[in-house]
């Protein structure tokens, strides 16, 4: 399993947070959307086969797109 402090996973997240986040100041997304597309990336990892080191590692992603929603770390509150 990748480890993940891997600095291509760090950046790939960064970038992908800050412009979810730049689509809802804007309002061009609103929350719920977000929340939705959020919820489809982790099915994509709930579904994912393959050996069981890719599984586990899709399951970790899964894990960790539904702590994000769970704890709502995509919404800046002021």
């Amino acid at each position: 399993m990748s480890d993940q402090r891997d600095p291509s996973g760090m950046a790939a997240f960064s970038i992908c947070e800050a412009l979810l986040l730049a689509l809802q100041d804007r309002n061009l997304l609103p929350e719920r959307e977000i929340v939705g597309i959020l919820r489809d990336a982790a099915a994509t990892h709930e579904n994912a086969r393959g050996p069981e080191t890719e599984q586990k590692m899709h399951m970790a992603t899964a894990k960790l797109i539904n702590e994000i929603i769970i704890g709502g770390n995509l919404s800046r509150r002021p």
